[in-house]
């Protein structure tokens, strides 16, 4: 069985190599898309590893809107054409389409870990664990799932590389 301290350095290693993809965006979208393809998977699998120090629900660090919205103008416009996505939903009649937005989900998971990177930065790795796993619950979950569900759709097309 893995050791809390495993755990926490894998999930660490996953965040600052997701955060090092998005802060590294580069004229090359394709090789950065295929970067995230094969990431997102292990972030998934190391949040969810996360769950024993999952002790209830934690705030939500507060986010420089205008950092927010800078980050997510440059990613959509590096994303182009391959940043919309529809979601189907089955609740109700009026809301059978929703759209999403690639470069929304991966800012929002960005800023998400990189306040449990600034905690474990000031020594407190058991406040980042407690933050990175209240807050996917919270929020970035379903962000992480929306952007591994796209990413897959745009393989499975041949749409992940644009060549």
């Amino acid at each position: 069985m893995t050791t809390l301290t495993e755990t926490l350095s894998e999930m660490v290693g996953v965040a600052e190599r997701y955060c090092q993809l998005i802060e590294g965006l580069d004229g090359d979208t394709d090789r950065w898309l295929e970067s995230l393809y094969n990431l997102m998977p292990r972030l998934h699998s190391a949040v969810t590893l996360l769950n024993a120090y999952d002790t209830g629900d934690m705030q939500i660090s507060g986010v420089d809107l205008d950092e927010r919205f800078e980050l997510y103008s440059r990613l959509r416009k590096h994303l182009g054409a391959r940043d919309s996505y529809w979601l189907e939903f089955d609740a109700a009649p009026e809301e059978i389409h929703m759209s999403g937005s690639l470069a929304d989900d991966l800012t929002d998971i960005y800023f998400d870990l990189q306040h449990g990177l600034e905690l474990m930065a000031q020594a407190w790795p058991h406040r980042a664990a407690q933050a990175w796993q209240s807050s996917y619950r919270l929020h970035w979950g379903q962000h992480l799932v929306d952007a591994e569900r796209h990413l897959y759709a745009l393989r499975v097309r041949d749409q992940l590389a644009s060549g």
